[in-house]
């Protein structure tokens, strides 16, 4: 075994020579930054920011005077332990390194768990930021589905309201047109009264109380009927002004049951629905046209409009019915009068019994023949309400068939088409039964008025009784008068 270097040999061991050397070059220790940056991952800052605080370097110094003449001994420590024993780190390093260490370790996991709080107090309050405008927003679609709840009942109510006061209107104009065109017949009855007395001969061509009340009666029945057909056109413009105001309503509810499912479905939405997808950009769309003012305005204004509209209806019926009130009276005492003179002037002749009791037989006859008409009639309706009660039992038991068995298939429309068919049968039957009636009644008066006319009858007021009063034996009664068939 060889040993590299001796003790012999070691310049430690030799006695202490003053070399001129007092001691090793000053070693500059860096100033480490012990600081945490967050920016750093933990622990990489500090890889090569540390340095020994200790270097060993070899001096170049000049050998002590003795050693420089004389012969060089060999070396203590060959030149590859040297070197390594040069770049050893002292204790202090070690421990300053050590410190370091723990110092980055610590300030690591001190900024890992601060950041860790931090999240979890940003997801709970981002939690609960989202919560809470999600149940605002719910909140919000709830107070807006009642808003437009309350709204489309306030536009329901209105709109019934409308519809019944048109269909009142409706029923106001059909009358005023019907009792238009029901004084045609008087009128016409009073212009051919006029002139077959112009054909009266001798002494009896008179202008007489007849002939004048004959003259204030077509009058009258002319003044009448253009009075009710200018108030007819009048309700027509109205009526249209209201089915305006009817559209407008009709309009806004439809808009609004739109929206309302629009907004419920909205409402009913969850975070675990199925029809939920990301739409991006739809919150930098604008598509408002209205705000909450001018939303609940347009609605009030529609309702605002109808209630005028109705107003205004309300006031043509009273006007109507004052009028039919007015003219009805008017007409019936120039009818009246007319009579009275005709009867004072039939009451002079007594030579026409024989043409009235034919007359009177002619009644008799029709008045059996509307009994009978009467009975077969009233038969007919009792017969067609078997039927009736059938389909509509049928369509009732239908409407409780399941989901998509509703169908509206060939039985449920030849159903409905029965239905109607007989109902429409039905309301020609009861509207003939009623004219039938009506027709009886006035024979039975006929009859009674014959019967007391042919004792004062004379045969010189043929052309008054057999042609003015034959047609004159009814004038429209007061429910005809005002319109009603």
């Amino acid at each position: 075994m060889e040993f590299l270097g001796t003790t012999q040999t070691a310049s430690y061991c030799g006695p202490k020579k003053c070399c001129g050397l007092t001691s090793l070059p000053a070693v500059q220790v860096p100033v480490t930054q012990e600081c945490y940056q967050p920016y750093y991952l933990p622990g990489y800052r500090y890889l090569n920011s540390w340095r020994p605080s200790l270097f060993y370097k070899i001096a170049n110094v000049q050998t002590c005077p003795d050693e420089s003449t004389s012969t060089l001994r060999p070396p203590t420590i060959l030149p590859a332990l040297r070197s390594a024993l040069f770049s050893r780190y002292s204790p202090h390093d070690w421990d300053q390194s050590n410190q370091l260490q723990v110092r980055g370790a610590e300030a690591s996991r001190l900024w890992a768990s601060r950041l860790t709080d931090a999240s979890m107090r940003l997801l709970q309050d981002r939690d609960q930021l989202t919560h809470q405008m999600q149940e605002g927003t719910s909140r919000n679609l709830g107070q807006r589905l009642s808003d437009i709840g309350f709204w489309k009942s306030e536009l329901s109510y209105e709109l019934d309201r409308l519809l019944t006061e048109n269909q009142n209107l409706d029923t106001v104009k059909r009358r005023l047109e019907c009792a238009a065109n029901e004084v045609n017949c008087p009128l016409q009855v009073a212009l051919e009264c006029l002139y077959h007395r112009e054909k009266r001969i001798g002494i009896d061509l008179v202008h007489d109380n007849v002939e004048k009340n004959l003259i204030r009666e077509v009058d009258l029945l002319k003044c009448c009927q253009e009075q009710m057909r200018k108030l007819a056109q009048i309700i027509d413009i109205q009526m249209r002004d209201n089915r305006d105001a009817q559209h407008a309503l009709e309009r806004d509810l439809e808009d609004k049951s739109s929206a309302q499912c629009i907004d419920e479905k909205c409402f009913n939405l969850r975070n675990t629905s199925d029809c939920i997808s990301f739409f991006h950009g739809m919150e930098k769309i604008d598509g408002t046209i209205s705000v909450p003012e001018t939303w609940a305005k347009f609605s009030n204004d529609n309702i605002k409009h109808s209630q005028n509209m109705r107003a205004n209806s309300v006031r043509l019926r009273e006007e109507a019915e004052h009028l039919f009130e007015t003219l009805s009276d008017q007409m019936w005492g120039q009818f009246t009068d007319t009579n009275l003179a005709f009867n004072a002037r039939i009451s002079e002749v007594t030579d026409v019994k024989n043409k009235l009791q034919t007359q009177l037989a002619k009644t008799l006859q029709e008045i059996f023949q509307a009994e009978n008409t009467i009975m077969l009639l009233e038969r007919s309706i009792i017969a067609k309400e078997g039927p009736l009660k059938v389909a509509q039992t049928r369509l009732e038991c239908r409407t409780r068939r399941p989901n998509m068995e509703l169908c509206r298939d060939i039985p449920q429309f030849k159903l409905v088409n029965e239905v109607f068919t007989i109902d429409d049968t039905l309301q020609t039957l009861k509207l003939r039964l009623r004219e039938t009636q009506d027709t009886l009644q006035l024979l039975v008066m006929t009859k009674c008025r014959l019967e007391h006319e042919l004792a004062i009858k004379a045969n010189t007021l043929c052309i008054d009784k057999e042609k003015c009063m034959g047609m004159r034996k009814t004038f429209p009664c007061t429910p005809r008068l005002v319109g009603y068939t």
